[in-house]
C-alpha cells in the first residue's frame, strides 16, 4: 500500500509557449509526451512564472538588470497568447485498495486546463485559490503518470501608459490577481503579469476519509493560566460505505532534538455516511499555564505541534494533518488618547514598529530559504509587524511559518488598492474586480489557508480603499468576531460559560481577528479614508520628533530613501548606471539631484527635497564617485531611519500607537524605500532601525536634545544609569556625564535630562555622542546608541578630512563551522588608547535580550581590554564549548594606526576568496546575518559582533572590514 501523505512536484517540469506546440493536451499526456528540454520545450521553474522560466533559460535577459526589462515584450503588445504556456511533468503513483490521490495546485495565475493521462479538467479562474482534484480514477495502471497544464494569463493584463503610473492603466484590477505587475512608482512592470503555476504543486494520498482545513483556536481564562484549545475539521468520506472512524488529536511540544513531550492526546469515535462531508468539533482540550506565543521583543515564540489523524475501521490510518500552533490572544481597539489603533497581545499593549511588504520576488521565485532570510531580517531590525500590502500577494504558508518562528505580527490585506480600484488617476474600476463572487471565493480560501498561524494579526479589506459594498459587507460578515473575541476583557470564567454563549469559536471561518475595511480607516491614518499616510521622501532628521510631523495615531505608511551599497549598483547595472546623480544648485540654495536614466528607471528617490530638506548626502561634501556616494548615502540612511523610529517612539502612547515604514524591501532591484536590497545585502538603514526599535532603548530627541529612555517591556526598570560622552574629531572627550538612580516605568518613554554640550562654551561644530543605558549594579549594558552630530545650521564636512585619521584596531575572532554554515564571533577593540578611566562601560557587557534561540555573543562576559591574551582565550573557549567539544585557535588581527579618536562607521562584509578575481566582479557571499554593522567605537571601547552565513560548495569565505577611516578593506578572517 502506498503511504499516505503529500509529495511536492517541484522539479522535473518542462514548459513551452502554447503557440509553438502543435499537440493537444490529450496527446501530450498519452502518445506524444515531450522527451526533454528540446525546442520548443525548456526546463521550467515551478513554482514560478512564465517569465521566471524564460529568464532561467536565458531566452530573455534578466529584467531586473539595468534597462533590460525594456527589451522584453510586454503582454499588452504581444497579446495574451504569447505568455500562454504549457507546463509538463511526470510523477509516479500506484494506489492500492481504498486509497485516493489528489492533485493539488496551491496557486495558478490565472486560469488553466489540466490534462492527466489524456483526461481534461478545467481549472476555474483566480490567482488566490487552491485547487484539489481527485484523480484516483484516471491514474495510469503502471504508476507512471503524465501531467500537462495549459496556463493562461490574467484576462485583463492592461497596458502601461507612457508615464507608467500606479498600476498602469488599472485594467488588472478587473481580475483577482496581483496589481503591482502593471508597475508602480517603486516598480517596473512585470511583462507576463506573473502568469504561471506560481505556488506549490503536490499530490497527496489518503485512505477513504480525508481531513480538510482544520481550524484551531485558543481561549484564555483566569489571567491566562487556564487555556483551552478548540479544534474543528471537515471530514470527507469518499468511499461507498459508512466509515467508522477514530479521530485523534495530539498536542506535543519539542524538548530537544527529536524528543517530543505529549501534552494532550484525545480520541473520538464517529461515523461518516458514504460519499458525504461532515464538520466535526473536538471536545476542547484544557491546558494549565501553557507557554504563550509572544511577538518579537515581548517574549518567546512558543509553538506546539497539533497533529490530527483519522483511522477508518477495516483500513487503518486514512489521513493525517499537522500544524505548529501558538497560544496567544490578539486584541485591538481605537485608542481614546491618540485615535490610533492599539494592539494588545496576551493582554499586554504592544507599540507597533514595523514595515510594509510587497513580496519576496517580482518573478515569484519563492523559496523557504529566501522567506527565512526575509523574515529573520525583519526580526533582526527589532520589528514586530509586517503589513502585506494589498497590491501584492496573499502571502504563503512558508512566509507565515517564519513569522510564527521569529515573532512578526502580520497585517494581511485583500487585493484592492485605491490607485487601481476607484481612487486612481484616471478614476479606475470603482466597482473593483468584475467577478465579485470570485473575489470572495479567493478571500475565504485564503482565510482557511492562513488562519492557524499565530502571527496573523488582522485582515484588511484593501490598500487606501475599501472593497465594493457587497464584497465589504460579505467580508465583514464572514470575518465577524466570535463573542469571546469581541470583548477586550475575558467574558467568562470558564469554557462552559463560553460554550453557552455561542457555538465553538473554531466553527467560525476565523472569528478571532478583527477585519478592518481599509488601510486608512478605523484607527489607521485619519480613520476616515482620507489620504493621510506618508510622506514618502527624505526628511530633516529632527522633523520626526516634532509634534506637528504627523497628526494621527497610527501611520500605516511613511517612507524615505534607500540607496544600496556600491557593490549592489555594480552587480545590477552596466557601467552607465554607475554614474552618480548630478548635484544641481538652485537659486534658493537647495540642491536638486538629477539621476542617470537607469537610476530613474529603478525608481531612485533623491536625498534632497528643495525648499524643505537640504541634501543629506551633500552634508558630508559633494561625493566624488559611486563608492563615495553610496558610503555617504549609508550615513544618511542610518540617520534617517533611526530618527524616524526614535521620533515615533518618543511619542509612544501619548501621540502614537504605531508606525509602519514604506517599505522594508523591494521585489526587484529598486532604489528606494528598502533596508536590504534584492541581492539580500543590508543598507545602513537596517541597523539604524535595529538600534531605534530595541525593546529597551536610550535615545537623543533631536528636536529638544533631551536624552530619553524607552521601555516597551511590561516591567519597570529600576536602579539604572545613563553614561553620556561627547568625543571630538581630535579624539578628546570634552563632555562626560553619568546620570544615576534612574527608573523607567513599563511601556513608557521618559525624558531624562537635556544634553547641553551644544550650549557649552566653544562646542565643536561636528562631534560624536555616545549614550549608554546600563544597570548600576553590574554595569550590564541595556542599550548603546552612537550619534554623529553637527551644530544647528551646520554640516558634516569636517568628517571628510577625518577619513585620513588612522585609528588602530584589534580584532579577535574565532570561527565555528557546521556543515556549510559559518558562525564567526568577534571582538573589535579601538586600541587608540586605554578607555577613559571614568568610564565603567567600555567593555560593552550587553545584557542578553529575549531572542529567537540564536546563540548570542552579546550575552557573554566580554574580554578584558588591552593585550591580556589569557582572558581572551578563556572567553572564546567558553564560547567554543557552546558549539563543539574540540578546541580551536583564536585569530588576532591588528589594524595599525597612530591616531587617537573614534573608529567611525565600521562595517563588515563577507566575500568568496578568489584567485582569478576580475575587476568589478561581485564576490560577496549573501545573505549574511550580523549582530550589528555600521558601528563606531570610541577610544578603549570593545564591541562583540556575531556573523552568520552559509557558503556555496567549494567556496572559502573571507571577512573584510571597511570604515570611514578604513578604505581599502582589511581581511580580518
Amino acid at each position: 500500500m502506498a503511504s499516505i501523505g503529500k509529495t511536492r512536484l517541484d522539479s522535473g517540469w518542462l514548459a513551452a509557449r502554447s503557440t509553438e506546440v502543435s499537440l493537444s493536451g490529450t496527446q501530450l499526456t498519452t502518445t506524444h509526451p515531450p522527451s526533454g528540454p528540446t525546442s520548443p520545450w525548456l526546463n521550467a521553474v515551478v513554482p514560478g512564472t512564465v517569465l521566471a522560466t524564460l529568464v532561467e533559460n536565458k531566452v530573455v535577459p534578466d529584467p531586473f538588470y539595468g534597462l533590460q526589462n525594456e527589451t522584453i515584450i510586454d503582454i499588452a503588445d504581444s497579446g495574451r497568447e504569447y505568455y500562454t504556456f504549457w507546463f509538463f511533468t511526470t510523477f509516479q503513483s500506484k494506489l492500492l485498495g481504498n486509497q485516493h490521490l489528489d492533485l493539488n495546485f496551491r496557486g495558478i495565475n490565472y486560469s488553466a486546463e489540466v490534462y492527466l493521462n489524456g483526461h481534461k479538467k478545467v481549472m476555474p479562474k483566480g490567482m488566490f485559490r487552491r485547487h484539489s482534484l481527485d484523480v484516483t480514477d484516471i491514474l495510469h495502471p503502471d504508476g507512471q503518470n503524465l501531467l500537462a497544464v495549459l496556463v493562461h494569463p490574467p484576462d485583463h493584463p492592461g497596458r502601461i501608459p507612457p508615464k507608467g503610473g500606479q498600476g498602469g492603466d488599472h485594467e488588472i484590477g478587473k481580475d483577482v490577481a496581483t496589481q503591482y505587475v502593471q508597475g508602480w512608482d517603486w516598480m517596473a512592470p512585470i511583462r507576463d503579469r506573473n502568469t504561471g503555476i506560481w505556488d506549490e504543486v503536490s499530490v497527496s494520498i489518503t485512505g477513504p476519509v480525508k481531513i480538510i482545513d482544520p481550524h484551531l483556536v485558543s481561549s484564555f481564562f483566569d489571567d491566562y493560566k487556564r487555556v483551552y484549545l478548540h479544534a474543528t475539521t471537515e471530514l470527507e468520506n469518499r468511499s461507498a460505505w459508512v466509515a467508522e472512524c477514530s479521530l485523534n488529536i495530539q498536542v506535543t511540544t519539542g524538548i530537544e532534538g527529536n524528543i517530543c513531550l505529549v501534552e494532550h492526546l484525545q480520541t473520538q469515535q464517529l461515523s461518516i455516511p458514504a460519499g458525504s462531508q461532515v464538520q466535526y468539533t473536538f471536545p476542547e482540550l484544557f491546558f494549565y499555564k501553557p507557554d504563550l506565543w509572544w511577538p518579537n521583543g515581548m517574549g518567546k515564540q512558543s509553538l506546539y505541534n497539533v497533529h490530527i489523524t483519522v483511522d477508518v475501521k477495516g483500513y487503518g490510518e486514512s489521513d493525517a494533518w499537522s500544524h505548529l500552533f501558538g497560544f496567544r490572544k490578539i486584541e485591538s481597539r481605537i485608542d481614546s488618547a491618540t485615535g490610533g489603533r492599539l494592539f494588545k497581545v496576551n493582554g499586554q499593549p504592544i507599540f507597533i514598529r514595523g514595515g510594509n511588504w510587497i513580496l519576496s520576488d517580482g518573478l515569484l521565485r519563492l523559496s523557504k530559504e529566501r522567506y527565512e532570510t526575509d523574515i529573520k531580517f525583519h526580526a533582526d531590525m527589532n520589528f514586530n509587524m509586517i503589513r502585506c500590502w494589498g497590491g501584492g500577494l496573499a502571502e504563503r504558508p512558508e512566509f507565515y511559518h517564519y513569522c510564527d518562528i521569529y515573532g512578526l505580527l502580520v497585517w494581511e490585506e485583500f487585493w484592492i488598492t485605491g490607485d487601481v480600484d476607484g481612487r486612481g488617476d484616471p478614476v479606475s474600476n470603482p466597482n473593483g474586480p468584475q467577478d465579485h463572487d470570485l473575489f470572495l471565493i479567493c478571500a475565504r480560501d485564503t482565510v482557511k489557508l492562513l488562519r492557524n498561524h499565530p502571527s496573523l494579526a488582522l485582515w484588511v479589506g484593501g490598500n487606501e480603499q475599501v472593497p465594493p459594498d457587497d464584497i465589504n459587507k460579505a467580508l465583514k460578515n464572514d470575518l465577524r468576531l466570535h463573542p469571546y473575541f469581541e470583548n477586550s476583557n475575558e467574558i467568562s470564567k470558564s469554557s462552559e460559560d463560553l460554550s453557552a454563549v455561542s457555538k465553538d469559536p473554531s466553527q467560525y471561518l476565523d472569528g478571532t481577528r478583527v477585519y478592518i475595511q481599509g488601510s486608512l480607516w478605523d484607527g489607521f491614518a485619519d480613520g476616515k479614508g482620507g489620504f493621510t499616510d506618508g510622506p514618502y521622501e527624505i526628511q530633516n532628521p529632527e522633523a520626526f520628533f516634532k509634534n506637528d510631523f504627523y497628526s494621527h495615531g497610527f501611520n500605516p505608511e511613511v517612507g524615505s530613501v534607500g540607496i544600496p551599497v556600491a557593490e549592489t549598483i555594480r552587480a545590477t547595472m552596466p557601467q552607465q548606471g554607475w554614474q552618480i546623480p548630478l548635484f544641481k544648485k538652485l537659486p534658493n540654495g537647495y540642491t536638486e539631484e538629477v539621476p542617470n536614466p537607469i537610476w530613474e528607471y529603478h525608481k531612485y528617490i533623491p536625498y534632497s527635497k528643495p525648499k524643505k530638506c537640504v541634501d543629506q548626502i551633500e552634508l558630508y561634501g559633494t561625493p566624488k564617485d559611486l563608492d563615495d556616494f553610496c558610503l555617504k548615502a549609508q550615513l544618511a540612511n542610518y540617520i534617517q531611519y533611526r530618527a524616524l523610529l526614535e521620533g515615533w517612539t518618543s511619542h509612544m502612547w501619548s501621540k502614537y500607537t504605531g508606525v509602519l515604514i514604506w517599505k522594508t524591501q523591494n521585489p526587484w532591484t529598486g532604489l528606494r524605500g528598502q533596508f536590504y536590497d534584492h541581492l539580500l545585502d543590508q543598507t545602513a538603514g537596517f541597523y539604524g532601525c535595529r538600534c531605534a526599535a530595541e525593546p529597551i532603548h536610550v535615545q537623543l530627541n533631536l528636536a529638544t536634545y533631551f536624552i530619553e529612555v524607552v521601555n516597551t517591556t511590561s516591567e519597570e526598570l529600576s536602579n539604572i544609569a545613563i553614561e553620556a560622552s561627547v568625543w571630538d574629531l581630535e579624539g578628546t572627550c570634552p563632555y562626560y556625564k553619568v546620570f544615576e538612580n534612574l527608573s523607567a516605568p513599563a511601556k513608557k518613554t521618559v525624558p531624562i535630562v537635556e544634553m547641553k554640550y551644544p550650549k557649552s562654551k566653544n562646542p565643536k561644530p561636528v562631534f560624536f555622542l555616545l549614550l549608554k543605558l546600563y544597570h548600576a549594579s553590574d554595569f550590564g549594558i541595556l542599550s548603546r546608541n552612537f550619534y554623529w552630530l553637527h551644530l544647528f545650521g551646520g554640516d558634516y564636512k569636517l568628517l571628510e578630512p577625518y577619513r585620513r585619521k588612522k585609528i588602530p584596531l584589534k580584532i579577535t575572532s574565532k570561527v565555528f563551522i557546521k556543515g556549510s554554515t559559518y558562525e564567526i564571533e568577534m571582538h573589535v577593540e579601538n586600541v587608540a588608547k586605554k578607555a577613559d578611566s571614568r568610564s565603567l562601560t567600555c567593555m560593552n557587557n550587553f545584557i542578553a535580550k529575549q531572542g529567537n534561540g540564536d546563540f548570542d555573543m552579546a550575552s557573554l562576559e566580554p574580554a578584558t581590554s588591552g593585550t591580556d591574551e589569557k582572558h581572551e582565550v578563556g572567553l572564546f573557549q567558553r564560547i567554543f564549548r557552546c558549539f563543539t567539544k574540540e578546541n580551536g585557535s583564536l585569530k588576532v588581527t591588528e589594524v595599525n594606526g597612530a591616531d587617537v579618536g573614534v573608529a567611525f562607521f565600521l562595517h563588515f562584509s563577507v566575500h568568496a576568496l578568489k584567485t582569478d578575481h576580475k575587476e568589478g566582479e561581485d564576490t560577496r557571499i549573501l545573505p549574511v546575518h550580523y549582530s550589528d554593522n555600521y558601528f563606531s567605537l570610541v577610544p578603549g571601547e570593545v564591541m562583540p559582533i556575531k556573523i552568520t552565513f552559509t557558503v556555496p560548495p567549494g567556496v572559502t569565505p573571507r571577512v573584510t572590514l571597511h570604515g570611514w577611516n578604513y578604505h581599502g578593506g582589511h581581511t580580518v578572517h
